[in-house]
């Protein structure tokens, strides 16, 4: 059986529906809190390669850090390498739920997605 791991944040509804249905569908996983500990920038660098997703994709754009990072100006100068760093050191700047199955990345909760990936 596959590892399923999410990185969440407690206080997000967004995860707590997407941890909710993984629940209910009786998937199994570990889970982290990526504001209390945040994604390892390797880590980060990895789930960001292997998702497929443009890397705009991975910000949180509705939040706080965000905006006071005034990342909707810069993201688009940002180097690849400077935009995952920013991630991995500010969780709350990250797009949530991140569930990584081992084989696919899904960022965001979208049942359609979920039901596609963990329904056979």
């Amino acid at each position: 059986m596959k590892s399923i791991h999410v990185y969440a944040y407690a206080k997000c509804s967004t995860c707590a529906k997407a941890l909710r249905w993984l629940d209910e569908h009786g998937v199994k996983y570990t889970k982290s809190d990526l504001v209390a500990d945040p994604i390892p920038l390797g880590t980060m660098k990895d789930l960001y390669r292997r998702s497929g997703l443009p890397r705009a994709r991975f910000f949180n754009t509705s939040g706080e850090s965000y905006r006071a990072g005034n990342f909707k100006d810069r993201l688009g100068t940002l180097s690849d390498d400077d935009a995952l760093r920013a991630l991995a050191k500010d969780g709350k700047l990250v797009k949530r739920p991140i569930v990584d199955t081992g084989k696919a990345v899904l960022v965001g909760f979208d049942p359609n997605a979920f039901s596609s990936e963990f329904e056979e």
